[in-house]
């Protein structure tokens, strides 16, 4: 997640951005450099070894945290954390250093439908950053705490382990012709944003970062990043206007 918004890309970062194949998945198609086996390209919205329905004990306000909204003292754990089924990657709730799926087949496939019917109402979209590895995020965050501090940093990417890319159902998507609003909030202004934005769900894609949602989801808003969950958990988000927290009931 790279937030422009406040804090715009320099140009020379923007065109590595572009042309990284380990960061880029586009339009058609084009793979990471962290390929899935065959066993990891199955959805992984749900555990097969702890897919039981569960409910958060523990809540952000039982912990300290610090100023980027991280808890305190907080290792990476050895298996990654799923909440009624689904795989979470937040601030508190982090990934193994390990964790290194790929990206995920479904949220692909699910991508191109949504993309065939966007074609529909003239608008086509490029998924132009998917899964990223743990190193590769090491690399980004490091590169952003560099050029805005580590305050401003915490507020538009996640620490290593913390980002929702490594689990690769999180693609940032943009209009093909518009790359300037590649993971730029004017992205959401226009009329294929807006066309996203109110239709995402119906592919099983949520919003992850809206607007006015800050303090629950602990980023700044991001009109470009999307979560794949699923259809029917999507649409109810949507039509609940609530985040993932709020629906997992993980709010601080």
């Amino acid at each position: 997640m790279n937030k422009k918004n406040h804090y715009r890309f320099p140009i020379a970062l923007a065109s590595i951005v572009a042309i990284s194949g380990s960061l880029l998945a586009g339009c058609g198609g084009q793979k990471t450099d962290d390929q899935p086996t065959k066993n990891e390209q199955k959805a992984v919205t749900h555990d097969t070894t702890d897919s039981k329905k569960t409910t958060a004990t523990t809540t952000v306000k039982e912990q300290k945290v610090d100023a980027g909204g991280y808890i305190e003292g907080q290792k990476l754990p050895k298996k990654a954390k799923y909440i009624q089924g689904i795989l979470v990657a937040s601030k508190q709730y982090p990934l193994p250093a390990d964790f290194a799926p790929g990206e995920n087949a479904e949220a692909r496939a699910a991508f191109e439908e949504l993309n065939a019917a966007a074609l529909l109402d003239g608008y086509k979209f490029n998924a132009f950053s998917t899964y990223r590895s743990y190193d590769r995020q090491v690399g980004l965050y490091n590169a952003y705490v560099d050029r805005d501090g580590k305050e401003a940093a915490d507020t538009y990417s996640a620490r290593p382990g913390y980002s929702e890319h490594q689990t690769g159902l999180a693609f940032d998507i943009g209009e093909v012709g518009d790359e300037a609003a590649f993971a730029d909030n004017k992205f959401g202004e226009t009329e294929a944003g807006k066309w996203i934005a109110k239709n995402a769900h119906k592919y099983g894609f949520i919003m992850r970062y809206p607007e006015g949602k800050e303090d629950v989801t602990g980023y700044m808003h991001e009109s470009w990043h999307f979560r794949y969950v699923g259809k029917k958990i999507a649409t109810e988000i949507y039509n609940k206007k609530e985040t993932l927290e709020e629906y997992l009931g993980i709010t601080k």
